[in-house]
C-alpha cells in the first residue's frame, strides 16, 4: 500500500517542477480571459472614440463621392488624395487599435504571465499520429472544452435574447423613423447588444480563469517518489549547494553583525582585521568573540561599533591572533587571557573616567603575545602584508 501511495500523484508541484514547466512553455492560459479583454477594450474604444471615427468615415465617404476638376488634369492628385484619406482613417482608428493591442498584451499577465518560448515553433511529428489524435479527441480535456463551448453558447445566446427582447419595441419603431434618427438608434442598439455580449463573456472569464489554474496545477502534481528524487537531484547539484552555502553565510553574517552592539571592545589591526569581544560580568566566563572579519566585514564591524559608542583599540598582533585562533561565540584561548585582560582593563577604566571623571587612563602599550599565536610569525609575509 505504501508503494502504491508513493506512485500516486497526490503532492502539489514543487517550485522546481513549476520552473521546468515554464521553461518548456507550459503555463496556465485562458483564452476566455483574452477574448473578454479584447472585446472590453473594443467596447471602451468605441465609447471613447466612436463619434470621431463616424465623423471621419462620413468625411471620407463625402470625399470619395466627389470628383474635383484638378483631379481630371492631374492624375497623380487622385492617388495623393486617396493616400491622405487612408492616413486620416488610420489616425481615426489609432486609439481603438492601441487599446486592442494593449489588451492583447496585458491579458496574459492576469494568468500565467508573459512567456516567450521558441519550443512551440519546433515541429513535432508525434502530432501527425492518427491514433494520438483520436485519443486527444476523446480525452477529458476535449470533453471539458466541449462542455465549456456549449455553456458559453447558451450563456451568450440567453443574454442576447434578453437584450433583444428588452429592445424589441425600439427595433419595430425603426421602420417609421427618419434615416438619420434610425441610424443613431441602430448604433445605440448595436452598442447595447455588444455590451451585453461583453458582460456575458466576463462571467465566462471569471469561471474559466480559476479553472485553468486548477487544471494546470492538477496536471503538474507529483508523486512522493518524484519529490524524493528531485530533492536528491537538487542536493547533488553544485550550483544549488553553492547558493545554499552563500545564503547560509549571508544569514550568519547578519546574525553576527546584530551581536556587535553587545561587544565591550573591538580590537583592530587597524584596517584589515576587526574582532569584537564581550566580557560577561556575571560568572567566571572568559571574554567571548561575538564578531570578527577582514576587509569589508571588518570595516562594517568598525562602523557599527562606532555608531554604538564601542571602544575601538588598535592592537595588530592581538587582532590577528584572535581572528586566527578563536571562533564565533567561543571564549578566547587561555594563552591570550593576559593580553585581552590588559585591553579590557583599559576599556573599563575609560568607562569610569567618562562617567565619573578623575584621571584619564593610559592606553596600554603593544600587547605581547605567546610565541606562535601571531600568524605573521608562522607564515611568510605576502605582498601587501596585512599589518
Amino acid at each position: 500500500m505504501a508503494e502504491d501511495s508513493d506512485l500516486e500523484k497526490t503532492e502539489p508541484a514543487s517550485p522546481r517542477q513549476l520552473e521546468k514547466a515554464r521553461e518548456q512553455g507550459d503555463v496556465p492560459r485562458s483564452r476566455e480571459i483574452g477574448t473578454f479583454a479584447v472585446l472590453a477594450a473594443a467596447a471602451l474604444g468605441f465609447w471613447l472614440s466612436g463619434e470621431a471615427m463616424v465623423r471621419q468615415l462620413k468625411h471620407m465617404l463625402m470625399l470619395g463621392l466627389q470628383f474635383r476638376r484638378e483631379q481630371l488634369f492631374d492624375p497623380q492628385r487622385l492617388s495623393v488624395d486617396w493616400g491622405q484619406q487612408l492616413f486620416d482613417l488610420l489616425l481615426a482608428f489609432l486609439p481603438l487599435a492601441g487599446l486592442l493591442l494593449l489588451a492583447a498584451l496585458a491579458s496574459p499577465v492576469l494568468i500565467g504571465g508573459w512567456l516567450f518560448h521558441t519550443q512551440a515553433l519546433v515541429p513535432k511529428f508525434s502530432k501527425l499520429n492518427p491514433l494520438q489524435g483520436l485519443a486527444n479527441m476523446v480525452s477529458t480535456r476535449s470533453l471539458s472544452e466541449l462542455l465549456k463551448a456549449i455553456a458559453k453558447t447558451l450563456l451568450v445566446g440567453t443574454v442576447a435574447w434578453f437584450v433583444i427582447r428588452g429592445q424589441l419595441d425600439a427595433l419595430l419603431a425603426l421602420a417609421s423613423q427618419a434615416p438619420r434618427e434610425s441610424t443613431a438608434e441602430h448604433v445605440r442598439l448595436l452598442l447595447a447588444c455588444f455590451i451585453g455580449l461583453v458582460a456575458s463573456l466576463a462571467v465566462i472569464a471569471l469561471i474559466d480563469g480559476p479553472y485553468q489554474m486548477w487544471s494546470h496545477a492538477r496536471k503538474l502534481m507529483m508523486t512522493r517518489q518524484q519529490l524524493r528524487d528531485e530533492a536528491k537531484e537538487m542536493e547533488g547539484n553544485p550550483e544549488i549547494k553553492a547558493k545554499i552555502r552563500a545564503q547560509q553565510r549571508a544569514i550568519a553574517r547578519r546574525r553576527m553583525m546584530a551581536q556587535v552592539p553587545t561587544a565591550d571592545v573591538i580590537v583592530t589591526n587597524p584596517t584589515h582585521y576587526a574582532v569584537a569581544l564581550h566580557y560577561p560580568e556575571q560568572g567566571n566566563h572568559a571574554p567571548k568573540v561575538v564578531a570578527k572579519g577582514v576587509d569589508e566585514v571588518a570595516a562594517k564591524i568598525r562602523e557599527i561599533g562606532a555608531a554604538h559608542g564601542i571602544t575601538i583599540i588598535e592592537a595588530p598582533p592581538l587582532a590577528r591572533a584572535l581572528y586566527r585562533h578563536t571562533e564565533l561565540d567561543q571564549e578566547i584561548p587561555a594563552p591570550l587571557y593576559t593580553a585581552v585582560a590588559q585591553v579590557l582593563a583599559y576599556v573599563f577604566q575609560l568607562r569610569t573616567y567618562r562617567s565619573q571623571g578623575g584621571f584619564a587612563p593610559v592606553r596600554p602599550e603593544p600587547v605581547a603575545l605567546p610565541p606562535g599565536f601571531d600568524p605573521l610569525e608562522t607564515a611568510a609575509p605576502e605582498t601587501g602584508d596585512r599589518t
